[in-house]
């Protein structure tokens, strides 16, 4: 029994309704996408640590070491933060442009300013990490002919396993580069 209700990628069953809902905000950053069940998995494992350590920074309180009770606070909204962050690291777009958010570092690009936006066979890192394999991401190249670094990767944590996801994604990110490059 599908609910279409209670996914995020309903407005792709639209069919024949292509048009803006009035709800739909252009000019808001938005993600054209679901973060992938690998994000969601580290953020929440994340969380889960973050609640046993303020679990233990509410035992030290109470046996009476204010100090030791402050480290542990203060070590689980780092943790929090972390996974905050981590649930917002991907391509987001707007009608000013695309940002690459990645967990230090954000990079935006207006429309004007990018050349092309396009998928490309290449080595990308399979979940982050140094290891590379043979897959297809999503570059930015720059009027000026920097490339930048993937917005997205087949095997980043967004879209590892969901081909799919990644093919509907980036031809999202593609319309909206050709629909605003033109404009803009």
């Amino acid at each position: 029994m599908p609910l279409p209700f209670l996914t995020a990628d309903r407005a792709f069953d639209a069919g024949a309704e292509d048009i803006a809902l009035p709800f739909d905000d252009h000019d808001v950053w938005r993600r054209p996408y679901r973060p992938g069940p690998w994000r969601v998995a580290a953020a929440a494992t994340q969380l889960l640590l973050a609640s046993f350590v303020l679990l233990a920074a509410m035992i030290i309180s109470l046996a009476g070491s204010l100090s030791a009770a402050t480290a542990c606070f203060v070590l689980a909204g780092l943790v929090i933060a972390c996974a905050l962050r981590l649930l917002r690291v991907g391509a987001w777009v707007s009608r000013h442009g695309v940002r690459r958010v990645g967990f230090f570092r954000t990079t935006t690009v207006p429309w004007g300013g990018a050349a092309s936006v396009r998928t490309v066979q290449q080595p990308v890192k399979w979940l982050g990490f140094p290891r590379t394999v043979q897959g297809q991401a999503l570059v930015v190249v720059r009027r000026s002919g920097e490339t930048l670094p993937p917005l997205v990767t087949d095997h980043n944590a967004d879209f590892l396993a969901r081909a799919q996801a990644f093919e509907r994604a980036t031809d999202t990110i593609e319309a909206w580069s050709d629909e605003y490059s033109v404009a803009g």
